[in-house]
Order: structure tokens, then C-alpha cells, then sequence
């Protein structure tokens, strides 16, 4: 994959994840990720993770708000929970997190570096300046207070940053991908997720080349006391020209503040290809499976989409809403978090990678037609719509389990009890 840029809108949501969801995004981000390496290899796992739309469905497959700022936290938190301890097996090192963990970055790589002999302090030094150029070099308006660093054993990385803005309660993401990078000031991203918000000083532009140029010449030939000086001489007399730096429009994602998942976030026929396949393939090539009690088509449906986060290639990730109906959402959209599906695709997830590991990769195997299936099948089959798959997941959350920031999801009886209730009041 080659290096991408983007942007994307990611309102910023306040709260936290809560430890009944935050354990199982670690267990499933861990071995999504082990299935990665599995069959495509550590390079690619740095290549999905430097990929903004993948990197939002990855989230959204997790039971995280799908649109929400709160992803990029709680993935990269999920796999340094999960992906440090496998760091013999995997060569995979996470380094720096949120706030204070950030600072630490160059710290850990260090230390990253005593133990695989790859040069942790050069790594730090990268670590520093690509946090320099996403604060500096591109000021969009966004502070960064996140920073995480993921390098394998051979010294190849990504890093995922995030940065801020809170007079327009949004956040822009960062992405960079070391394969390709040659220069850290000129075009250097994998990708910038933020909402577009019109002009900025974008310097690592490489149409900002002579501008760079000339910053330099004029510090070297005036100083900083003669360019504050040429610059109240400016001002002094009103000028009000000046030359501006044409800025590139980059592709972008982008995330709407609305909460609920609407037909319009979603491709449908897409959906439909991965319901249509968990039907059609579910039984054929998980029949020992769907005889364990509390297993049946609807873990099989959230496999099809857990599957293609495996799977999927970069264009399928263009409507990361589409992955929550894997297992819904923390905050209650597009429906409660139904945890005896979720732990059903932790198992089923976890006994393929086992297998896989032993050299029998009949489950993968499986895993992966299922995948292949919902892409055949979604040029040829219609189904419900988005707001009635919505609305049965819903009305069945109970029975799976269904579970939200605001508690446990009661009976379809008793929840319209409560709705009239508040209706009331």
C-alpha cells in the first residue's frame, strides 16, 4: 500500500470505556491483529494501522462510538494492553499512549532498542520530530495529546497521533507509515484524519518548498529581532498583502456528529453481502460451531465483519459505520453492545489463530471464504434496510446480552415501560 493522506471529522466525545467493553476490545484487537500477521505479516498490520478508514472500522468492529474521536484512544490502548505482552511471538513493540504515556515514547523505544539491537535512540529522535512537525509544521489548530509509536523487531514503524481542537470540540488524527517515508519534512504522512476546516499552514507541503527556503534566508540574514522589527513596520503602516502558500486539498474522512448510524453512513449492499454470507457459509463451514449452545447466525454475522477487517482490502473501509453492526456500541448506537456475540467472536476468533499456529488452518480457511463470499454475494441480494436491522437488533438486545454505558438492556416489554415512562416525565 502506498503512502495515503486524508482527513476526517472526529467529534470529541467525553466519558470513558468501561472495563466490561475495554477487556474485549483487547481481546479482539489482539487477535484480529495475530490474524493479520497470520496470513499477510507484520509489514501489513503497520500498513492498516497507518490506513485512516481501516483504522476507524478496526474500532468500530471493537464496540467503540463508530464516529468518535475516543477510537484512536481506545484501539491504540486495547493493543498496547494486548500486542506488548505477545512481543517475543509477534516482534511487535507499542510504545507512548495518551498524555503523560506520550512523553515516554522515546523512553521505551530506547529500551525497545537494548533488547532487538535496532537503534531505539534514532527512533526516538524520529518520535520527537514527527511529534515537532504535526505541532509545528502543520498548525491546523489541533494540539496533539496523544502519540503512539508501533515498531517491529526490524525497525520498520507506524505512528498514530492525535491532536485536538477545543473551541470546535473536534479532533484530527495523524498518520504515519516508515515504509516509503525518504523525507521527515516534505509530504512525509500516511495519513491526517480531521474535518476539513478551510485554510491552514500546512509547511511539510512540498509546494511550501521555497516557502521553507525563504523562513530560513530570512532568519539568517535579519535575525529574529529584525524580523520582529519588519514586522511592526508591517503592521504600522496597515499593510494588508500578503503571499500565501497554495495548500493541497487531501483526501479525507469524514466522521458526522450525529450519534445514531443512519442508511446514509452505511453502503448497503455491502451489509447485505456480509448478512447473506453469514447465512449461506455459517452452516456449511461452521457446523461444529453452531451446535454449541448460544451460537448461531447472528455470531456468524458479526464473523463476516470481523472477517473482512481481517481481509478486506483498503477500498471496502469507505463506510466504517457499516462494522458496528458487528457488535454495536458502548454509548447505545446503532444498538447495546450484545456481549454473548462478542465473546462468541473473541472464541471463535482465538481458536483459529491457535489452530493456525499448530499448522492446521481449516478454521482461517473458513474465516477467510466467508469474507470471499460477502463480496460475491453482494452484487446479486437486497435485504432489510439499515434503520430495520437497527430497529430487530434492538428489540433482541436483551436476549443477546445487549449491554451499554447506561446498564444492562432490559426486555423489549419492560424497555417501552421505561420509554413511555420518560415520555412522561
Amino acid at each position: 500500500m502506498t503512502r495515503k493522506s486524508g482527513s476526517a471529522d472526529l467529534p470529541l466525545h467525553g466519558g470513558h470505556v468501561p472495563p466490561w467493553l475495554a477487556d474485549r476490545m483487547t481481546k479482539l484487537g489482539t487477535v484480529i491483529s495475530q490474524a493479520i500477521v497470520h496470513h499477510y505479516g507484520r509489514d501489513e498490520l503497520l500498513r492498516r494501522l497507518a490506513h485512516p478508514f481501516w483504522f476507524q472500522s478496526f474500532g468500530a468492529v471493537m464496540g467503540m462510538d463508530w464516529h468518535s474521536s475516543g477510537i484512536t484512544t481506545s484501539v491504540m490502548g486495547a493493543l498496547k494492553r494486548g500486542l506488548n505482552p505477545l512481543q517475543n511471538e509477534l516482534g511487535i513493540y507499542i510504545c507512548g499512549g495518551r498524555g503523560r504515556h506520550s512523553r515516554q515514547t522515546p523512553h521505551e523505544l530506547t529500551l525497545v532498542g537494548n533488547k532487538t539491537g535496532i537503534d531505539g535512540e534514532a527512533l526516538g529522535d524520529a518520535s520527537r520530530l514527527i511529534a515537532k512537525v504535526d505541532s509545528a509544521a502543520i498548525q491546523d489548530g489541533f494540539q496533539l495529546y496523544l502519540h503512539s509509536f508501533i515498531v517491529t523487531e526490524d525497525g520498520k514503524w507506524t505512528v498514530v497521533q492525535q491532536g485536538m481542537n477545543d473551541g470546535r470540540r473536534q479532533a484530527r488524527r495523524y498518520h504515519w507509515l516508515s515504509e516509503g517515508l525518504t523525507d521527515f519534512i516534505a509530504e512525509p504522512h500516511a495519513a491526517i484524519d480531521g474535518q476539513n476546516q478551510g485554510n491552514i499552514i500546512n509547511l511539510t507541503d512540498k509546494r511550501a518548498e521555497a516557502s521553507r527556503k525563504a523562513q530560513l534566508e530570512l532568519l539568517g540574514s535579519l535575525g529574529p529581532d529584525g524580523i520582529s522589527a519588519a514586522l511592526a513596520r508591517m503592521q504600522a503602516y496597515g499593510a494588508q498583502k500578503a503571499t500565501r502558500v497554495a495548500q493541497g486539498m487531501l483526501p479525507h474522512l469524514v466522521m458526522p456528529d450525529h450519534h445514531d448510524v443512519r442508511s446514509s453512513d452505511i453502503i448497503t449492499r455491502r451489509l447485505h453481502g456480509n448478512i447473506a454470507a453469514a447465512a449461506d457459509r455459517g452452516p456449511a463451514d461452521f457446523k461444529e460451531l453452531l451446535m454449541i449452545p448460544g451460537v448461531g447466525e447472528r455470531t456468524v454475522r458479526a464473523l463476516a465483519l470481523a472477517a473482512e477487517v481481517v481481509h478486506g482490502t483498503p477500498c471496502r473501509f469507505s463506510d466504517p459505520a457499516r462494522f458496528s453492526i458487528a457488535h454495536g456500541g458502548k454509548d447505545r448506537h446503532p444498538f447495546p453492545v450484545p456481549l454473548k456475540v462478542y465473546d462468541n467472536t473473541i472464541q471463535v476468533l482465538k481458536s483459529a489463530v491457535q489452530q493456525a499456529k499448530l499448522g492446521n488452518d481449516e478454521e482461517a480457511a473458513a474465516l477467510k471464504r466467508l469474507d470471499d463470499q460477502s463480496r460475491l454475494l453482494e452484487r446479486h441480494v437486497s435485504g432489510p434496510s439499515v434503520g430495520a436491522i437497527i430497529r430487530e437488533e434492538t428489540r433482541t438486545s436483551h436476549s443477546f446480552g445487549g449491554r451499554s454505558i447506561f446498564g444492562w438492556e432490559p426486555p423489549p416489554d419492560e424497555r417501552e415501560e421505561s420509554f413511555a415512562l420518560i415520555g412522561h416525565l
